[in-house]
């Protein structure tokens, strides 16, 4: 798979919710930053808490892409993201941000490797 075809599939399981193909495209040395600053960078703590969130299915998701940049090596993607949920009396409400992806390819696979997510 290119590049572009791996950031699609990494979209669309994120949107469906389908963890064993999202964690497909992700490296074993991931980074995760939370808009609310908690850093993960475990592999495991990475898969625990996608395998939580895509659990709820009260939310929804939608991608724009911004920007990418793309090399032989790495690949980097900033989208704007709308994303609609419930809070903890149903009450829906929805949030704002850029999520910067960076894909690093290895053995002609691209893998996420950092995931930094940004309130706007």
């Amino acid at each position: 798979m290119n590049f572009s075809e791996t950031l699609q599939d990494h979209l669309h399981a994120i949107s469906n919710k389908d963890l064993p193909r999202f964690l497909l495209t992700v490296h074993s040395d991931i980074t995760l930053v939370l808009p609310n600053g908690k850093y993960i960078d475990h592999y495991e703590e990475f898969e625990k808490f996608h395998e939580t969130w895509f659990a709820d299915e009260d939310w929804r998701i939608q991608f724009e892409i911004v920007k990418v940049l793309e090399t032989n090596e790495m690949s980097s993607t900033l989208l704007s993201v709308i994303y609609n949920d419930l809070d903890q009396e149903q009450k829906p409400y929805q949030k704002k941000y850029y999520l910067q992806l960076l894909f690093k390819k290895e053995d002609d696979k691209w893998l996420l490797i950092f995931d930094q997510n940004t309130f706007i």
